[in-house]
């Protein structure tokens, strides 16, 4: 018996050393319990070090096949452990797995910087890179070989010895201080409760949203309304509470997380983070963060980011500042005798949208119970992409309230597994994403199909009403369900440019696509029925949604430019920052502030996206993606917003073809041409 079959025979018991005999071979959650989860990482970890010890082994010249290709096959027991582990971290997390994963991070930085910094291994690629144009490669084999290469060379690679010493310790402090950065939200988040007993207090709150805010008291063993720092909170409560001290009390509280000192306090770790990835770049080779991340980009570097951000600034300000007047005036006239605060503006602006539009959220939520969102959204990419969903009852869930969809094509064919989870809980991270538990590979003849999740914080049902969704969380389940459109349609032959695994500046782009949808008539009339009565959506109320569509929509692009120059402020340092965070972060974010600025309030401290989240230098992705999808928006609505050979076009150049070239390569395929910002200020009326 060898020293590796008895290491896996120690482990016996444990899930992830066992074929999988669930549907499709998903993840056995209700098997997988919180201690199989270390051992399990340690021995995939010893085994990846062992796949790629016979890589650099190989008494073979080096090849394309038996280094990058058997490269690329390696570490998938790692990846079956880190998948579901990860995934779980962010979406049913709790105190075991947040110190399995303290525990462990260091671990894991040590064993990918052993790979990439192994000189022996990076010797066999450079072989193979310098041969790249004598080889005869498909497109997609040039990807795999130029992204292995700079897999390497990125991290580390060229580096000499002593400085290699140096990259394993920024990285694994790095790794260390984002893990935290990330939990630290998320408790200071879940810290935070607010009791109401005076239901006067609440006036203006509608009816479901009251109910909510039982539900949480009653959860809590307290009489009357809890209030927390969770989206389906915030937000109605910011539109809709006439009391203007609650509003102010819970902006407060959710712009000044982990900024006031405490525990899970961010201010340092927000200083940290930024210094240690220009440590990073700076010993790459690079000025700063962003010239190091840009490189592999649409972008390409920060020049052409901020030159989109300031064109975009350039072109929507003073259509905010009429936004913002109108609002104002709104307020004057009914009684608001002081300058609009950044706690009043979704207020006001709501109020004033109901009596230019009247079109508002609680008109709408009747029409979009999930359910019907749900089949409405399903129904969408039948009619696109011919594909079908049918729910799987024996496939295991990681929590009661997710659901997981056998996915098939026109023909009948599996194509993947889907899971849906739509409601927020304290085991999960605010926002909304989507993540795959299996990635898409081909090896021979066999597809191995992928299995993708989407996951949401949807206002829950209570106990008088179904989920009702807002317009917002409509085109939020859009969104992420285009991304998922992306992982599930995927057809490549290696795992690292299948699916989502592109530019980050155009991983956007199938997402916001879908979103433009979700104002079209032919859409809605498929799935939006009142709840209560059956009866469809009127026509006259969905000529509202569009005729309101762009209402403060130059404020809005204003908030996502303000992130966007935030955070290229953080990563185009070039020296260490030692100043005061927030005041940075105000000065950053100045060029694009219409309502008065809060000076006690910050985003930095929160902003997981860049700081937690794979988005760092790259928020800017938002708005670059937006001028991609507004431009292939335009051929479906030039075609019509069903037409097959518009959608087969989009699903071939672009779903089904990953990261196997470039993007532009890949979109100019679709679109014929490379796009133009016009689209899009046609879209929002600025132009």
């Amino acid at each position: 018996m060898t020293a590796l079959s008895v290491a896996v025979t120690a482990l016996a018991g444990n899930p992830f050393f066992e074929t999988y005999k669930t549907p499709h071979q998903t993840i056995p959650f209700n098997e997988i319990k919180t201690e199989h989860y270390f051992p399990a990482f340690e021995e995939a970890m010893k085994q990846h070090t062992l796949e790629v010890d016979a890589i650099i082994n190989n008494p073979q010249a080096p090849t394309f096949e038996n280094t990058i290709v058997a490269l690329e096959h390696t570490g998938k027991l790692l990846n079956k452990v880190s998948s579901p582990f990860y995934n779980l971290l962010s979406s049913e997390t709790n105190d075991d797995l947040q110190a399995i994963a303290e525990k462990i991070s260091p671990l894991l930085t040590e064993h990918s910087n052993s790979i990439s910094l192994n000189e022996k291994l990076f010797a066999r690629v450079k072989v193979v890179y310098d041969q790249k144009d004598k080889l005869k490669l498909t497109p997609e084999q040039h990807m795999l070989l130029q992204n292995t290469y700079d897999g390497f060379a990125d991290n580390g690679a060229n580096l000499s010895e002593a400085d290699k010493a140096i990259y394993r310790e920024l990285s694994k402090d790095l790794n260390m201080l984002t893990l935290q950065y990330g939990q630290n939200v998320l408790k200071e988040t879940n810290k935070y409760s607010l009791l109401i007993t005076d239901k006067a207090l609440l006036a203006g709150l509608p009816a479901d949203v009251l109910d909510m805010l039982a539900s949480n008291a009653k959860k809590a063993g307290k009489e009357g309304w809890m209030l927390n720092l969770k989206t389906t909170t915030v937000v109605p409560v910011m539109k809709y509470a006439e009391n203007r001290d609650l509003r102010r009390e819970l902006y407060m509280a959710n712009s000044t997380k982990c900024m006031l000192g405490g525990e899970f306090d961010n201010r340092e770790n927000v200083k940290q983070i930024a210094n240690l990835r220009l440590k990073i770049a700076n010993l790459l080779g690079h000025k700063s963060y962003a010239d190091y991340v840009l490189k592999h980009r649409m972008a390409e570097d920060k020049k052409h980011v901020y030159d989109l951000l300031d064109k975009l600034l350039v072109a929507y300000k003073p259509t905010a500042e009429k936004e913002y007047a109108a609002v104002q005036a709104y307020a004057d006239k009914h009684g608001a005798y002081f300058k609009l605060q950044p706690w009043d503006w979704s207020f006001y602006s709501e109020k004033l949208k109901d009596e230019q539009y009247a079109v508002n959220d609680e008109i709408l939520k009747p029409y979009f119970e999930l359910e019907h969102v749900r089949k409405g959204v399903f129904g969408l990419a039948t009619r696109l992409y011919g594909i079908h969903f049918t729910k799987n009852t024996k496939i295991p869930v990681y929590n009661p309230e997710v659901d997981a969809y056998d996915v098939t094509d026109e023909n009948g064919k599996f194509l993947t597994v889907l899971y849906t989870d739509f409601h927020p809980r304290d085991g999960k991270r605010a926002g909304a994403w989507m993540n795959d538990f299996k990635a898409q590979w081909m090896e021979g003849k066999t597809d191995s199909r992928p299995q993708i999740t989407i996951v949401m914080n949807f206002t829950r049902p209570t106990s008088t009403k179904p989920a009702l969704l807002t317009y917002d969380e409509l085109t939020t389940f859009l969104h992420e369900f285009g991304h998922s459109l992306h992982g599930m349609l995927t057809k490549c032959t290696y795992e690292s440019v299948s699916g989502t695994n592109v530019y980050r500046d155009f991983v956007e782009l199938p997402s916001q696509l879908m979103e433009n949808w979700a104002s079209e008539k032919e859409f809605l009339d498929g799935f939006a029925v009142n709840y209560l009565t059956g009866e469809k959506i009127p026509a006259e109320l969905i000529a509202k949604i569009k005729a309101s569509e762009n209402f403060n929509a130059a404020n809005f692009c204003l908030r996502q430019l303000s992130f966007g120059y935030l955070d290229m402020a953080w990563h185009t340092i070039e020296k260490p920052f030692d100043g005061d965070a927030i005041a940075y972060e105000k000065q950053a974010m100045a060029s694009t502030q219409i309502l008065p600025v809060v000076n006690e309030t910050g985003m930095s401290p929160n902003f997981s996206h860049i700081f937690s989240g794979g988005y760092a230098a790259g928020y800017y992705s938002y708005k670059w993606a937006e001028v991609l999808d507004a431009d292939a928006f335009s051929v479906f609505a030039k075609n019509g917003i069903f037409d097959k050979k518009t959608a087969d076009s989009f699903r071939e150049n672009i779903l089904e073809k990953g990261g196997t070239e470039h993007p532009m390569v890949l979109y100019k395929r679709f679109r014929g041409q490379e796009p133009t910002i016009d689209a899009l200020l046609k879209r929002n009326g600025i132009k």
